[in-house]
């Protein structure tokens, strides 16, 4: 058994907090947002990740994750969310390594679209006002965002998710504290 890290330091107002700025990404795609909170999450999770899957999962919502049992482990306790080994049965899925295809998602029905996964993605690196050209709702007229460490094939797979709008995926971009969202209805195009 190992030795579980502590969750958010102040556990009510940090999940508070951290669902705040996960809304504010979420309204405001490809912005970055910084989360605030003190966490020290077990390796390979970086403080954004953590903080999300804090604040958004629970033991209603079905997480599969690449970060191996230490990470189940600490997850499992601090939020209780069960971990799936099928993709497609995750509300939530944790890509720290290789990422899993978009395709391979749940993308919800005609009926109840909002039952698309949200894919956390861990990448390198994000840095606003270059790369991707990002459009669509809550954004003015571009936003862009360079993502290190994205998968080469990701625009072009986010191409076919965003075609089934209203139904898709959302992604969740993690690099250290920063965060940076890409809900269904945006479109990526490259820079």
């Amino acid at each position: 058994m190992t030795r579980l890290t502590p969750g958010f330091a102040a556990p009510v107002l940090d999940a508070q907090a951290s669902f705040r700025v996960i809304l504010e990404a979420m309204s405001r795609p490809g912005r970055l947002q910084r989360i605030e909170a003190r966490i020290t999450p077990p390796a390979p999770l970086c403080t954004a990740a953590a903080a999300a899957l804090l604040s958004l999962a629970d033991a209603d919502t079905p997480l599969w994750l690449d970060a191996g049992e230490a990470v189940a482990e600490w997850l499992r306790f601090h939020c209780g969310a069960p971990i799936t080994q099928e993709i497609s049965a995750a509300r939530f899925a944790l890509a720290c390594g290789t990422a899993p295809s978009l395709e391979a998602l749940d993308v919800g029905t005609d009926e109840d679209p909002q039952l698309g996964a949200t894919l956390i993605l861990q990448v390198a690196g994000l840095v606003a006002s270059e790369g991707w050209r990002l459009t669509g709702p809550g954004i003015q007229h571009e936003h862009r965002l360079r993502v290190h460490g994205a998968p080469a094939e990701f625009t072009a797979a986010w191409a076919r998710n965003h075609t089934l709008f209203p139904r898709g995926v959302d992604v969740l971009l993690c690099a250290g504290d920063s965060i940076a969202a890409l809900p269904r209805s945006v479109t990526i195009a490259e820079g």
